[in-house]
């Protein structure tokens, strides 16, 4: 029933206006809309709603994330912008922070204002 429907990303945020300026400004992405309750982005086709939420907890692990064609390419200007790449300790990533998996897919990850844990990967 859903394989012809579009996925639409959900994600936490505390700061409207911060939220706004990193997925706009920083990541490039184009704003929508703003209503009392979600900053609205198009992301690539795809509906990215920012859900105002009073408080949560950020996840450890990776909400949302692009598929690029060009990881070190797209870690590079990222970087530019602004954005922090995220180091662990338990595995090993190269100088750009990219991380090789065993399959040979290619992951780097970063977090946004409020702290969720964003990626860009290669596959």
């Amino acid at each position: 029933m859903l394989v012809s429907s579009k996925i639409m990303g959900l994600i936490p945020i505390t700061d409207a206006a911060r939220a706004k300026a990193f997925y706009a400004d920083t990541l490039g992405l184009k704003f929508v809309s703003e209503d009392p309750f979600a900053l609205v982005f198009d992301a690539n086709g795809n509906m990215l709603r920012l859900t105002k939420m009073k408080e949560f907890t950020p996840q450890r692990f990776t909400i949302l994330g692009w598929e690029v064609p060009d990881i070190q390419g797209a870690v590079t200007q990222l970087a530019a912008a602004g954005v922090k790449f995220e180091r662990y300790e338990f595995i090993q990533q190269d100088e750009l922070g990219i991380w090789t998996a065993p399959g040979g897919t290619r992951v780097a990850w970063f977090l946004d204002p409020d702290g969720n844990n964003l990626s860009v990967s290669q596959h």
